[in-house]
C-alpha cells in the first residue's frame, strides 16, 4: 500500500509541476472563451460593399414593397452607433426592377443567371422571380412560386430578408381582394406568447411567491458544460496515461520498478496519481465556474450539490477509463499500434454526446434513466440529469456509482492483468485477443 501511495504522488507532482499542466490549465479555458469572444468581436466584420438584387416581378404589384423596404433598411439598419460615430456594419441592399418580356420565364432565369456569372462589381449579385399568381394561386404552383437565385448559396442575408416585405404585401393584397380589413385581421390572428415559468412556491413566511421566467439556455448550456468538462477532464487526465507506460517500456524503465513495486500496485499509483491530477483541475475550473455564475445571477441554474457528485463521478471515470488506457499502453509497442486500440476507449468516452439532447429535455424519461445506467455513459449522464431542474431521486445517482463501481473494479482487475504480461513484452504488441487470454488465465 504504501508503494503504491509513493507512485500515486510522484505520479501526481510528475503531471501537475510540469509546464505541460500549467499551458493546458490556461489554454482550455481560453480555447473555450477565447472562440466566443472572438465570435463576439467579428460579429460585424462582414463584407459592406453593396449587394444588387434583380427583381422580376410578373405581378407587378410587389416590387414596390421590396423598394421601400430596402430604402429603409439602408438608411436604418445598416449603421451602429449614432452621429459622428455612426458605422456602417452591413451592406447596403441595392434592388433594381427588370421588365417582364415576351421570353418565357426559363429564358428569363437564364439571361438573368448569366448576368450573376459574370460576377462584375457592377452588376447583380441575385436575383428574385416572382410568379404571376402569387397573390392569388392558382393550380400551377410554379407560377405561384417566389424563387430566390444566386451563386453564393451560404449567403442567405438576402433571401432571408427580402421574404417579409413581399409577404407582408401579398398578405394585404390578398385581404384587399377578400374585402376585409388588415387591421381587424391583424388583431385577430395576433399570436399570444406562452410565458415558460417554474413551479409557484412559498417563502419563510408562507407567502406564495411568484414563479420565475425559466432561462432554457442556461438549462442547456450548464448541464452540456458539465459534460464536456469531464469529457476533457478524462482526456487530459487519463489519456496521457498510454504514453507514460509506454515510455516507460520502451525505455525499460519499468523492468527497474517492477523490481520493487509489484505490477497492480504500480498500476494503481499511476490511476490514483491522476486521479489527483483530475481533481485539481477540476477543482480550479468549477471554482470559478461556480464564482462566474453566481456573480452573473444564473447561481439557481448550478446548485452546489451538483458539484459534488460531479466530483464523485469524474473521479469514477477517470479510474475506469485511465485503467483501460494503462491496459492499451502495456499491451503494445509503439504509438502506431496504440492508435488502433485507443480508438474503441475513446468511442465509449464520447458516447454520451450522441444521446445528451434527448436526456436534457426530458432528464426524468425512462429512456434517461436506462441510458446513465449503463456504465461507460453513466458518470456525464447522470450529472447531466442532476444538473436539470428538478433533478433525480437519489438513489438513481447511488444506483449509478455502485454500477460503474463494479465496472471499475473490472477494468482494473483486466487492465491489471493485461499490465503484467504486456509491461514486460518487447517487440510486436499484442492483438486484442491475446489480451483477452490475458485477462481470463492470467
Amino acid at each position: 500500500m504504501r508503494k503504491m501511495i509513493v507512485v500515486a504522488v510522484r505520479e501526481y507532482l510528475a503531471a501537475v509541476k510540469s509546464k505541460a499542466f500549467l499551458v493546458s490549465l490556461i489554454a482550455m479555458p481560453v480555447i473555450w472563451g477565447g472562440s466566443i469572444v472572438v465570435q463576439m468581436a467579428l460579429r460585424n466584420k462582414v463584407d459592406t460593399k453593396d449587394k444588387r438584387i434583380a427583381i422580376l416581378d410578373y405581378t407587378n404589384q410587389l416590387y414596390d414593397a421590396v423598394a421601400t423596404a430596402a430604402q429603409t433598411r439602408n438608411e436604418k439598419d445598416i449603421f451602429e452607433g449614432d452621429g459622428p460615430t455612426r458605422k456602417q456594419i452591413k451592406p447596403r441592399f441595392l434592388v433594381q426592377r427588370v421588365e417582364p418580356t415576351g421570353v418565357d420565364q426559363a429564358q428569363a432565369r437564364f439571361d438573368l443567371s448569366e448576368r450573376v456569372r459574370k460576377a462584375d462589381s457592377e452588376d447583380i449579385m441575385a436575383f428574385v422571380i416572382i410568379g404571376p399568381e402569387v397573390i392569388k394561386p392558382g393550380v400551377d404552383p410554379a407560377r405561384a412560386a417566389i424563387d430566390y437565385h444566386s451563386n453564393s448559396p451560404t449567403y442567405d442575408d438576402i433571401q432571408d430578408w427580402v421574404a417579409a416585405p413581399l409577404n407582408e404585401r401579398i398578405q394585404k393584397l390578398r385581404l384587399q381582394e377578400a374585402n376585409l380589413d388588415a387591421g381587424i385581421v391583424e388583431a385577430a390572428t395576433r399570436r399570444t406568447p406562452v410565458a415558460n415559468l417554474g413551479l409557484v412556491t412559498r417563502d419563510a413566511a408562507g407567502n406564495i411567491t411568484k414563479a420565475e421566467q425559466t432561462n432554457e439556455i442556461a438549462n442547456v448550456f450548464v448541464p452540456l458544460g458539465l459534460m464536456m468538462l469531464m469529457l476533457m477532464v478524462v482526456m487530459v487526465g487519463a489519456s496521457p496515461l498510454v504514453q507514460s507506460v509506454l515510455e516507460e517500456k520502451t525505455l525499460r524503465i519499468a523492468e527497474v520498478l517492477l523490481g520493487s513495486v509489484p505490477p497492480f500496485q504500480l498500476m494503481m499509483g499511476k490511476l490514483l496519481g491522476m486521479v489527483g491530477v483530475s481533481l485539481t483541475i477540476v477543482t480550479v475550473y468549477l471554482v470559478g465556474a461556480f464564482y462566474a455564475i453566481h456573480q452573473a445571477g444564473y447561481g439557481s441554474f448550478f446548485p452546489a450539490h451538483v458539484v459534488w457528485w460531479f466530483v464523485v463521478f469524474q473521479a469514477l471515470a477517470v479510474i475506469m477509463y485511465g485503467s483501460l488506457f494503462i491496459a492499451v499502453g502495456a499491451a503494445v509497442s509503439d504509438m502506431k499500434e496504440a492508435q488502433s486500440l485507443i480508438t474503441p476507449v475513446m468511442v465509449l468516452a464520447v458516447s454520451p454526446m450522441f444521446v445528451w439532447i434527448n436526456i436534457v429535455r426530458e432528464p426524468t424519461s425512462s429512456f434517461a434513466l436506462a441510458m446513465s445506467l449503463i456504465p461507460p455513459a453513466t458518470p456525464m449522464l447522470m450529472t447531466i440529469r442532476q444538473a436539470v431542474p428538478p433533478g433525480i431521486p437519489t438513489w438513481q445517482p447511488l444506483l449509478g456509482i455502485l454500477l460503474v463501481l463494479l465496472t471499475t473494479i473490472a477494468c482494473v482487475f483486466a487492465a491489471g492483468r493485461i499490465f503484467r504480461v504486456g509491461i514486460l513484452m518487447q517487440g510486436k504488441g499484442a492483438k486484442i485477443g491475446e489480451m483477452m487470454r490475458w485477462v481470463f488465465r492470467g
